[in-house]
């Protein structure tokens, strides 16, 4: 992609500053600073205030009319399945689990990991979301682990890998020689890369998944989970996790859709956060969004998009649907009561947090990225487009995030002081790559299929097996709650 010369200027300049932003800090005081300038030096945000004195060569980029905002931060996505875009658009959760679980998930090669890892990165970018979650749970082989990194190292953004296999039983694939020796060599746990362990707990009185556990503790990292999720994870999984001691501040609960309250409460109570995907569960049937349920409980909150194999994979629109649905569940509860809601309980200001620094607090990130403050890291989006009808006037800029603004109102990114995106257009990004890595994932899909499946895949049967009892093909629990009474 040829960048024009200004573009070209602003990404090697040794500095940046935005000139007469309106700042969302994110800070604890959740300072608004109308025309206010922001220079970053290296990877540093160096000063916050007006006509600020640069260095000589700072390349200076006008915010006026804009947003400047943290990069955002996905608690989880499936990155690997971004190849898929779209493909799955009607499927329930409970095709979705025959699809990728029971019968094609074990069909994509390490190159096709690579290629949705690099696609979804990049989108991610584009998005401005410069710090991403890979709940990678296709990584059947190390081989495929290997590929996922590699396609994380080749876009410049912030990301986690969250290594999961679900084709395995976690306390198996945990303990193997060959996993050991991939965290070595691969994990660094850097501020620009680092590691979690991905993997469900079924409820089988049993506990196996303790193995996964103690091995996530030996390694010093933390878990993230499928909690509460209909049809697959449900109260015995989190009373087993806590009870065996295993519930950490360091937990990430995905989705906490489906869970009683006595669940909440041991959340709450052992400081884990929930990671909401809210045109997930809204769409699939992990349970109504959690958020109303998170709050009620005190609760931290992050948000993350899942998957674009169904949806879109945009931190504005998970930021929009999660306080629609909110706020839809806040005012039916009140009218069964014979009530009118006359003040919302969940405003702009806190959705946009949990997609700023509740995500990088999730994350234990806080002290670098996730608020615009002097001595963090420039990780910074430029919400401008001077072309939209939509982005005037700016009255409320935590309502103009959520409610205005989407994808292609993102100006300018930058990730750890890099310019990875400016004037809507993506920077050093060869876009051309990942369409033809991705092209040849889809062809060998199709071509694997047949052409009779590839389409009936759209919208698969559901077969006689265990499936709506417990879709993990690794055990043979099973617990009938979620159906058939």
């Amino acid at each position: 992609m040829t960048q024009s010369a200004a573009t070209s200027a602003v990404a090697s300049a040794p500095a940046v500053v935005f000139r007469n932003a309106l700042v969302l800090t994110m800070d604890t005081g959740r300072r608004v600073l109308e025309g206010t300038d922001v220079l970053v030096v290296g990877t540093t945000i160096e000063a916050i205030g007006p006509d600020l004195a640069v260095p000589e060569g700072t390349a200076e980029i006008d915010a006026a009319g804009g947003i400047l905002m943290p990069g955002m931060v996905d608690t989880h996505r499936h990155m690997w399945q971004t190849a898929m875009r779209g493909y799955g658009a009607d499927w329930t959760l409970t095709q979705y689990f025959v699809w990728n679980y029971l019968e094609h998930g074990i069909k994509f090669r390490p190159q096709d990991i690579f290629a949705g890892n690099l696609l979804s990165g990049v989108e991610a970018l584009d998005a401005g979301v410069t710090t991403t979650v890979d709940w990678s749970h296709g990584l059947s082989t190390v081989d495929h682990a290997d590929a996922a990194v590699d396609a994380l190292e080749a876009v410049p953004g912030r990301f986690v890998l969250a290594y999961g296999n679900i084709h395995a039983a976690p306390w198996e694939w945990t303990q193997s020689a060959d996993f050991r020796s991939f965290v070595e060599r691969r994990m660094p746990r850097t501020d620009m890369l680092g590691f979690q362990l991905a993997f469900d707990v079924t409820g089988d009185p049993a506990f196996p998944e303790k193995a996964a556990f103690e091995a996530a503790r030996d390694l010093g990292a933390a878990v993230t989970t499928h909690a509460g999720v209909w049809g697959a994870t449900n109260d015995d999984g989190i009373r087993l996790m806590h009870e065996h001691g295993f519930m950490t501040p360091e937990t990430v609960y995905v989705h906490a859709a489906t869970l009683s309250d006595d669940s909440y409460q041991r959340i709450a109570a052992t400081g884990g956060t929930a990671s909401v995907s809210a045109e997930s569960e809204a769409s699939c049937g992990q349970g109504y969004p959690s958020s109303w349920n998170l709050r009620r409980h005190g609760i931290d909150v992050s948000l993350s998009v899942d998957t674009s194999v169904w949806w879109s994979a945009d931190a504005f629109a998970a930021m929009r649907s999660t306080l629609s649905s909110d706020r839809t569940r806040e005012h039916h509860e009140a009218h069964a009561r014979g009530e009118t809601v006359t003040h919302v309980g969940l405003r702009a200001r806190e959705v946009v947090e949990w997609a700023t620094i509740g995500g990088a607090k999730a994350l234990g990130l806080d002290h670098v990225v996730g608020s615009i403050e002097v001595g963090k890291r420039a990780d910074l989006v430029l919400v401008k487009n001077d072309r939209s009808p939509a982005m005037f006037p700016l009255l409320n800029p935590y309502g103009h995030v959520v409610f205005q603004a989407q994808r292609g109102d993102v100006h300018t990114v930058l990730v750890d002081g890099r310019v990875v995106k400016h004037e809507h257009e993506l920077v050093g990004i060869d876009l051309g790559a990942a369409r033809e890595a991705v092209g040849a994932t889809v062809e060998h899909l199709r071509a694997t299929l047949g052409e009779e499946e590839w389409i009936a895949g759209m919208n698969p049967d559901v077969p006689e097996s265990k499936i709506l009892d417990n879709p993990y093909t690794y055990t043979d629990y099973a617990d009938a709650s979620t159906h058939g009474q």
